[in-house]
């Protein structure tokens, strides 16, 4: 079995396709690398991954929009296609086994002057009662191992 791991964003909102009855979310991944060329100048390389995941849980889609951070786990495929200029292309596609939300980009104005992201861009949960437990009488040494 061959794996691929890709960290990346997503390069557009996600789709949710029903296809012969199975739900299916499609979307691209785009990762960057920088790296030096032979003259010492920064570069960019970008790889799209088209994803497709196979899932009854659909939930995640409305939270894969364009610019989401996201970890995708999967078995590749390279497909081939013809462009309409009569030159043939290629295709990196992954079948999703596992997708993780990493982050998300926040709106304008949101970064601070280090580049990093304000706390405030991200939704907060709702906060949730927690019972404190009883004080613990029980001497700590007495371990059952």
């Amino acid at each position: 079995m061959i794996k691929l791991q890709v960290i990346g964003n997503l390069g557009k909102d996600a789709v949710v396709n029903n296809v012969n009855g199975k739900n299916v979310i499609n979307f691209t991944v785009a990762h960057t690398e920088k790296y030096r060329d032979a003259q010492g100048n920064q570069k960019d390389k970008t790889t799209w991954v088209d994803c497709a995941y196979w899932t009854d849980r659909t939930a995640i889609a409305p939270y894969l929009k364009k610019g989401t951070q996201v970890y995708v786990e999967g078995t590749p495929d390279v497909r081939t296609y013809t462009k309409q200029d009569g030159t043939n292309g290629a295709a990196l596609t992954l079948r999703i086994l596992s997708v993780q939300l990493l982050g998300s980009r926040p709106a304008e104005g949101n970064s601070n002057s280090n580049g990093s992201y304000n706390q405030s861009s991200y939704s907060q949960p709702a906060s949730v009662a927690v019972q404190q437990p009883a004080s613990i009488t029980e001497p700590f040494d007495d371990l059952p191992f």
